[in-house]
């Protein structure tokens, strides 16, 4: 029996209160709505900078009326440290374990805004830290990034072995993981970072200026219109489907204490270049009775993207007991009917 399995039968036997951050936007909405299903006590805590309620009513119907009374649900935002105190206390008792989501992510928008980056991922984080440190929480896992490794040159990326950050987001994901280790060795308080490997799936946000690669090409040729290809199209990267996030997280945030306060990879350990995610999502499409057959239009790199990514998972699988139960493939199959969904609507 995989980790995951036994660990889901053991939360459904014994139920723990979960609080989510970020709980209304992509990979928070998805935390929810599989701890609802486990039977879980969920608070979940957003400001709606990124999130949506939309997300929030779409995981109302898809679990119990039941499930969905576990569910408690603050408007507020990280940037004020009373909101993360107030967000750890549930009936006068400390919840048992934090999955911090809640940032601004995009590098992009950190080129434009970089204050504004680094009041939600670095003051944010900080005072999650205290919070949770005060309320002596079980366990605190929280949001890294693959930006991190920065401008590293080795594949596949090894959690020890970092470059210089090439966006102020990649920044504030550095200083999360250095405000960890010195709250693991200032205050024995162990913070749990997950480097996240493009991520994607259901309720990511296909619309706006900062919209992620899979929804946003999705979008474009499900309304047939023109896909823009930053580059040559041979940038590569290890796309992560949601359902292998969620795993992450209930394996690190009940890990074994020696497996706690380190940084993992989250990915599947493969390399997909754009040009091939082209053909994939054309695809997937096809296999829903979608033509789409309009060639990419390529353009000028990204300013800030790294040109290579590939994740190393042997760390989380040895010490996590983690193991992606989707392919890249797998992903936009289960994902595509929801894309369909959102944009006939």
């Amino acid at each position: 029996m995989s980790r995951i399995v036994s660990l889901q039968a053991e939360l459904k036997a014994t139920p723990r209160t979960w609080l989510v951050t970020g709980c209304a936007g992509f990979i928070g909405s998805n935390l929810i709505e599989a701890l609802l299903k486990l039977d879980q006590r969920v608070v979940g805590l957003d400001n709606f900078a990124t999130g949506f309620q939309a997300n929030l009513d779409e995981v109302r119907s898809l679990v119990s009326a039941e499930q969905w009374a576990r569910f408690s649900f603050i408007e507020g935002d990280i940037r004020d440290p009373d909101t993360c105190r107030a967000a750890m206390q549930v009936d006068g008792q400390s919840v048992d374990h934090v999955l911090h989501q809640a940032a601004l992510g995009s590098v992009p928008r950190s080129i434009e805004d970089p204050i504004a980056t680094n009041a939600a991922n670095i003051t944010g984080h900080l005072n999650m830290l205290v919070a949770a440190k005060d309320a002596e929480v079980r366990s605190f896992v929280y949001a890294a990034s693959s930006s991190t490794y920065g401008d590293h040159p080795a594949l596949p990326k090894v959690e020890e072995c970092i470059g210089k950050p090439l966006s102020p987001y990649a920044v504030t994901k550095v200083v999360n993981e250095m405000y960890a280790d010195v709250f693991a060795r200032t205050y024995n308080f162990k913070a749990t970072g997950l480097r996240y490997f493009n991520v994607f799936g259901k309720r990511q946000n296909p619309n706006g200026a900062y919209a992620a690669v899979i929804p946003k090409w999705a979008g474009a040729m499900l309304q047939d219109e023109t896909l823009f290809i930053n580059g040559d199209g041979e940038t590569s990267r290890d796309f992560c489907y949601i359902a292998n996030a969620v795993q992450a997280n209930l394996l690190a945030a009940t890990a074994e204490d020696v497996a706690q306060g380190e940084v993992y990879n989250v990915a599947v350990s493969g390399r997909t270049t754009l040009n091939q995610l082209f053909e994939y999502l054309r695809n997937g499409l096809a296999e829903q009775g979608v033509s789409y057959t309009q060639d990419p239009t390529y353009r000028d790199f990204r300013a800030g993207d790294v040109r290579h990514s590939q994740a190393d998972i042997t760390k989380a699988a040895r010490l996590l007991g983690y193991a992606p139960s989707h392919t890249i493939v797998d992903g936009i199959g289960e994902a595509m009917p929801w894309y369909l969904n959102y944009f006939r609507q």
